[in-house]
This record gives structure tokens, C-alpha cells and sequence, in this order.
């Protein structure tokens, strides 16, 4: 089984900032960084980070890409699939106040290069039974899903951010679908009264596929046809909020890959975005599974 994230590359910009920007207000920040970022980066690094070997394909900018696939290069990910472009590379400009949450501005650059041909010759080399990847930084999504389904790969989505190229895949094909209470009622179009009626609507709409709800401070929820499985949070000092979904997400899909079962896959992914939250930045902040394994049931 072989694991392929076709995934987003970004350099994040990140700036402290006391609160987060208003309309026709100029602020200062009392911080700048750059990170390597990128939803898709972040969770290769988590996977690699959790032991899983894992393929990325993807796009940079000639000029500034380097750092990018160095992030991935250093910690074990294969980036034979990722191509160059003459573009700037995505990126994402961060704002991260007092109490460590964030909100994101995303510019798009090679990440919206990816077209059919590429595609095509990226999943060449991956067959049935192995595992894809996807979040929604990328172009022609729908495309991808499509291709990989047809080989019959087994899809995990994550489908940030929501926006109409969403709308245009058929998320029947997707065997687990990681996402959040917000992402899940766009999805869905609809308003609920609880999580218990959210996670209702949910498994009405896909009876056939795993889901994995993420609840903030709740926690998160696995629910299939055939079982529901909560997991609670890791208290820590929150310290930066960037990546703590994608990393939970390797996590996960680590889990899944090295056999192990969903409560036990839902544990190890809350241990490690409890330590990610405790970190400044995207990708650095991402523990190895060492560090997860000294967190505490």
C-alpha cells in the first residue's frame, strides 16, 4: 500500500497581532515569521512525522520553492512528484492574536497550476488498494477524484477550504471525509440544532463512508454505519492553532494505514494536535511520534 497526498504547497507568513484586523482598520503586528505551510504540506509532514512513508505531488515556484520541499525532504517525504513552475509559490498571510488562534488569507500560485496531464502522470504509479490524500488547495480537484476512484485508490478529503470546487466532486466517491462542524453544515446546506443532530444529518448523506467530525474544544467523533466513536481533547497552553487540523489528519490517517483501530487512531491524532497548539508555526510545530508517545491517556 502506498500512501500519495496531492496536496498544497505555501510559505506562511505569519504576524502577531493583539486582535485580528476590522474592516478599514491598519494595525501593527509586534511579530513576523515565515513557515512552511500549505494544508497539503502539513499533512505530509504530519504523516511522515507519525512513521508513514508518503508520496507528495504538488507545485512550487522556481524562485522560492525550495524551502518548501526542503520542509518535506528533511523529515522522509518523497517529493519526486512535486513540480516547478515559473510562479510564486502559494502562500498564506497569517494573523495570530493574543490567545494563539488564527485567521488566513490564502493566495493560490502553483497550487492552482496543477492541470489534467500532470494528474494523469502522478497517479500512473498508484493503483487499488493504496491511499490518496486530498485537501482543497489545489486545482481540479473534482479531476483528481475522479481519476483516483476510477483506479480504485481509496480517497480521504479533507475539504478545506469550502468553496463551489467543493460543490463540484462527488463526495460519494471519498471513503473518509475529515472536517470540521462549519465545513459540515456548507457541505450539507443545512442549519442544526445540536452536534448530535449535525452528526445525524452527516451519516444520512453519506451512509457508505467514514467520517470524522472535528469538535474544537469537543473533541472529535468518528461515525460509520456500523459504529460512533468519541474522543475528547488533550488539554494544553494553546500557543498557535496553525496546523493542529492537519496534523490531527496524518495522525489519523497514520492510524489507518498501520492497521491500528479507529478509537486508538482518534487518541494518537488528539496527542499529537494537543502538542502542535503548544508550538509556534505550521509545519515545525508537528511532533514526531516519539514526543506523542509521552502524552499522557
Amino acid at each position: 500500500m502506498k500512501v500519495l497526498n496531492f496536496g498544497s504547497l505555501n510559505l506562511d507568513y505569519v504576524y502577531d497581532v493583539d486582535h485580528f484586523v476590522r474592516e478599514g482598520e491598519t494595525l501593527s503586528s509586534t511579530d513576523m515569521n515565515v513557515f512552511c505551510g500549505g494544508k497539503g504540506l502539513n499533512q505530509s509532514v504530519a504523516l511522515a512525522k507519525a512513521g508513514v512513508k508518503v508520496y507528495h505531488a504538488g507545485a512550487v515556484g522556481s524562485a522560492d520553492g525550495e524551502m518548501l520541499t526542503e520542509a518535506l525532504s528533511n523529515v522522509g517525504v518523497d517529493i519526486s512528484y512535486i513540480r516547478r513552475y515559473d510562479m510564486p509559490s502559494g502562500h498564506a498571510i497569517i494573523q495570530k492574536n493574543k490567545s494563539g488562534n488564527n485567521c488566513i488569507l490564502l493566495y493560490g500560485g502553483a497550487n492552482q497550476n496543477i492541470d489534467k496531464e500532470f494528474i494523469k502522470d502522478v497517479l500512473k504509479d498508484f493503483d487499488k488498494g493504496d491511499i490518496l490524500l486530498l485537501q482543497n488547495e489545489i486545482s481540479n480537484l473534482s479531476f483528481i477524484l475522479d481519476e483516483a476512484f476510477a483506479k480504485g485508490i481509496r480517497i480521504v478529503l479533507n475539504p478545506s477550504p469550502i468553496n463551489e470546487s467543493i460543490f463540484e466532486c462527488d463526495l460519494k466517491k471519498i471513503s473518509y471525509l475529515i472536517l470540521n462542524e462549519i465545513e459540515a453544515a456548507d457541505i450539507l446546506s443545512v442549519e442544526y440544532k445540536s452536534k448530535e443532530d449535525l452528526i445525524e444529518k452527516l451519516t444520512k448523506s453519506f451512509p457508505d463512508t467514514g467520517l470524522v467530525l472535528t469538535l474544537g474544544e469537543g473533541g472529535s467523533v468518528y461515525v460509520d454505519k456500523n459504529c460512533k466513536i468519541y474522543q475528547g481533547i488533550y488539554p494544553t497552553e494553546v500557543v498557535d492553532t496553525t496546523a493542529a487540523g492537519d496534523t490531527f489528519t496524518g495522525y489519523f490517517i497514520a492510524g489507518l494505514v498501520e492497521g491500528t483501530d479507529i478509537k486508538s487512531a482518534l487518541r494518537q491524532a488528539s496527542k499529537a494536535a494537543s502538542i502542535t497548539v503548544s508550538k509556534k508555526g505550521a509545519s515545525p510545530s508537528i511532533p514526531f511520534v516519539k514526543e506523542v508517545s509521552t502524552v499522557d491517556d
